[in-house]
Order: structure tokens, then C-alpha cells, then sequence
């Protein structure tokens, strides 16, 4: 049997775990410490299994990032149920570290199911959590005082208790987003109706928490595994083509940045409006927002000179062939010549002296060219010693540089072990719009070369 049909197999029996849960809820109310504590934390572990084990299709850290995001919720979710049956408590605070935890790392999640790149860039992580940091920060501290006239306890516990909420609030509207983005998709179906239930249970514990009080072991808590199982089983099923993930991060990081900075002007013009500590995440949102400008710039300037690389040969350091091809694409458009250079005697010297002067040699002879050009001439090394040349301007511009770059090399070219004296024929055309240009130059270049005049005008007729 297969890995895919073992894990239909077992993902059909983590749904019929849920549904034995929910019956067992139905008829037996009490609190269990074998269906509370065992089955349902059991149910919740299997569905981040169900998502670690996703197709080979997912981005692995997708995969990686909603599993855990699970795993944390069930182990939150074990400790808290632990506490409820057992004299030994667990530290209580680490409940809420796990649940916390889910937060990001399912926004996180998100963003990497609606991406087709296999590499996370670190502008992307970074959008991410400026996206969830900055967020979930504004409507925290905008809802900090009114929260604090109906919630018990200090500023802190206030805090962290809205946190959650808002959080889910976040999360329902990246899926939603991304359902509008992929319509289609079984993926981003799948994805938001296990978010919409997930958070619709959260919001239904926190608010009957606030209000007659939340019993323990309520058949409502079933939503939460409920929501997870779906969010698991939204990652077996491919998404639409496109990368998303940019358009989505990228947005919501700039509005994060704007909240942020939005709470901390208001808090410098009502220093007393906001707790110290709730205006820390906004301060950090703000940092993480400098730290990625500065990785936007590197990233944009080692870009720059990928692109730059691209079009200049590695040997003289000139245009290359690619560079030269942009440029008589525009030359088409202009008055202007091209000239195409295929060096005379160069074999002779490479073959006897060797490739290492033969290299060297080319590089000086590209440093006389480059000298002997007027300024805004494109020079360009096509591969071997052939060179091509792109002059903007009058007809008797184009010729004046043609015998300019016969003529410097009317004497020897110094060489470390001696001196080596080569020629060049070129082949000249002008901008006439009447055929291919770089087609004509290179048959007047081949007919210069044999019959040895040096320099040969293109007709129409190449």
C-alpha cells in the first residue's frame, strides 16, 4: 500500500475520531479524563502529523510551519487539559506561550500556501511578522482601555486576553484574502473554512468566558480540532499557479508600519493614554520595518549588479553579446552605425603563445578600442575576438571611428613574453531600416576579411 492511500486511510480515521468525540460529548457531558484529556489532545496531535505528511507539492515550509503551529496548539491544549484532571500542575504560563506561538507561525503557514517559491526570502519572513507583530498590536492597544473597564486583572493580563481574539481576527482576514486571490482552489477553500471555524470557536470560548463563564469540557470545544483537521487537510490539495504570497505580505506590512507609527504618535501627544509595555511591540513593528528597508536595498543592489553581470563579458570587462543585442534594438530606432570587428592573426598568437597571452592580448586590444571611441559608443565582446560596436550619430561619425580603431592597431600589442602584432576587418552598417542590421554587418565583416580591404560598407542587399 502506498504512502497516499495510508494517509487517506488515516486521514479519514482522524475525522472519525472527531465525529466518536463529538458522540461521546453528546451522551456523556461530564468531563472525562479519557476523552478530554486523551482523545481530544490525541485528535489535535494528528492532525499536525496529517499536515507534516502532506504531498511532496507543498512547499516544505508550509508544511513545516502549520504542523507546528498545530503541534503547539495541542500541546497548550494538553497542558491546560492536564491542569484541569491532574493535582500536578504544569506551569500554567506555558499555555499561553503555545497557544501564542500558533499565531505566527499559522500566519506564517499562510503566506507560504500561497507561494510557488521554494526559497523564503528574508524580505518575505520579515513581512510576515511585521504583518502579525504590527497588526495584532494596533487593535490591542486601540482596544486596551475599553477592555480594561470590563476585564479584571492588570494591564498585562488585560493585554495578553485581547491579544487572542485579535490574532484570530488577523488570521480570517489573510484567508480570506487568499480565497479571493485563488477562488478556485479546493487549497484556499479548505484553508479559510478551517481558519473561519478555529477562530469562530475561539471568539465563542472568549466571549462566554467574559460574560456567564465558559464550562470545561463543552461540545463546543470540538471546533477547535475541527478547524485544525481542515487546515491539515487543505495542504493535500494543490493550490493555483502564481506566486501571491508578495502581493499579500507586502501590503499588509506597509499598513502595519502605518499603525505603528500611527500608536506611537498618539502616545507622544498622550503620554499617559497607553501602558508603557503595550507600546513595545509598536516600537519593535517600526525597527523590523527599518531592518527591512535596509534588506529591501541590499537585495535590490545585488540585483542591480546581477543584472549588470549579466551583460558584461567576464574576460575585457566590455558589453557582451546580450548588451550588444539591447543596443542595436535601439539603434534601429536612431541614426547611427553598427560595426562588427573580427580580429586578423589573433589564432596564430593564441595557438603558438597559448591561451593565457592570447587572453591577455584581448584585453589590451580591448583597452585600445575602448580609447580611441568617443564618448556614448557602445563596445561589446562578442565571444572569441570578434567585438561589435554601436555609434550614435552622422554617417561620417561611424567611418571616422572605424579607421580610429584600424589605425591603433597599426603597431605591435606589448605582450609579457614579447610583442604580437594583429589587424582587424570590420564590417560597417548604417541605421537605414533595411534589413537586419547585425545580419548585414556580419556578411560586410566576413567580405572585408577576405578580400582584405579592412573595412567594408553593408548594402542592402546582405
Amino acid at each position: 500500500m502506498g504512502i497516499s492511500k495510508r494517509f487517506l486511510i488515516y486521514r479519514f480515521l482522524i475525522a472519525g475520531l472527531l465525529v466518536v468525540h463529538l458522540i461521546t460529548r453528546i451522551f456523556i457531558p461530564q468531563p472525562s479524563l479519557l476523552t478530554d484529556l486523551v482523545l481530544f489532545n490525541f485528535i489535535a496531535f494528528s492532525a499536525a502529523l496529517s499536515a507534516f505528511y502532506s504531498p511532496l507539492f507543498n512547499d516544505p515550509r508550509a508544511t513545516i510551519a502549520l504542523s507546528a503551529a498545530i503541534g503547539f496548539w495541542a500541546i497548550g491544549s494538553t497542558i491546560s487539559s492536564w491542569n484541569s484532571f491532574m493535582d500536578f500542575q504544569i506551569w500554567a504560563a506555558s499555555t499561553n506561550f503555545a497557544y501564542a506561538l500558533f499565531y505566527p507561525l499559522l500566519l506564517f503557514g499562510i503566506v507560504r500556501t500561497l507561494s510557488t517559491k521554494r526559497k523564503v526570502a528574508a524580505l518575505e519572513l520579515l513581512d510576515v511578522i511585521i504583518v502579525g507583530l504590527g497588526i495584532t498590536t494596533l487593535f490591542a492597544s486601540l482596544l486596551l482601555r475599553p477592555a480594561m473597564l470590563h476585564i479584571s486583572g492588570s494591564a498585562v493580563t488585560v493585554f495578553l486576553s485581547i491579544l487572542y481574539p485579535i490574532g484570530d481576527c488577523v488570521l480570517v482576514a489573510i484567508s480570506l484574502i487568499a480565497l479571493l486571490l485563488q477562488p478556485r482552489a479546493a487549497r484556499s477553500l479548505l484553508l479559510c473554512c478551517g481558519i473561519v471555524i478555529f477562530t469562530a470557536t475561539d471568539l465563542y470560548f472568549l466571549w462566554r468566558s467574559a460574560t456567564t463563564g465558559y464550562p470545561f469540557a463543552s461540545l463546543a470545544d470540538d471546533g477547535w480540532i475541527f478547524g485544525l483537521i481542515i487546515i491539515a487537510e487543505s495542504l493535500w490539495h494543490p493550490g493555483s499557479h502564481g506566486d501571491l504570497s508578495g502581493r499579500v505580505t507586502s501590503i499588509g506590512a506597509t499598513v502595519a508600519l502605518i499603525a505603528s507609527a500611527s500608536i506611537l504618535g498618539f502616545a507622544a501627544l498622550h503620554p499617559h493614554y497607553f501602558p508603557i509595555f503595550a507600546l513595545i511591540p509598536a516600537l519593535i513593528t517600526i525597527m523590523l520595518a527599518f531592518l527591512r528597508m535596509s534588506v529591501a536595498l541590499r537585495e535590490a543592489r545585488f540585483a542591480d549588479k546581477d543584472r549588470e553581470l549579466a551583460r558584461i563579458d567576464e574576460l575585457t570587462g566590455l558589453a557582451n553579446r546580450r548588451r550588444l543585442l539591447a543596443e542595436i534594438e535601439l539603434l534601429g530606432r536612431k541614426e547611427g552605425t553598427l560595426l562588427l570587428l573580427d580580429l586578423d592573426g589573433f589564432k596564430k598568437v593564441n595557438d603558438s603563445m597559448g591561451h593565457a597571452m592570447g587572453d591577455f592580448l584581448l584585453k589590451e586590444i580591448a583597452l585600445r578600442f575602448s580609447r580611441v571611441l568617443a564618448h556614448g559608443a557602445l563596445l561589446a565582446r562578442l565571444g572569441g575576438d570578434e567585438f561589435g560596436v554601436v555609434i550614435y550619430g552622422s554617417e561620417d561619425r561611424g567611418i571616422e571611428m572605424a579607421q580610429a580603431l584600424r589605425a591603433c592597431l597599426s603597431y605591435p600589442v606589448p605582450l609579457p613574453s614579447g610583442s604580437a602584432t594583429v589587424g582587424v576587418s570590420i564590417g560597417r552598417v548604417r541605421s537605414d531600416g533595411k534589413g537586419d542590421l547585425l545580419k548585414r554587418a556580419d556578411a560586410a565583416m566576413y567580405q572585408a576579411k577576405r578580400s582584405g580591404v579592412g573595412i567594408v560598407l553593408a548594402s542592402s542587399n546582405f
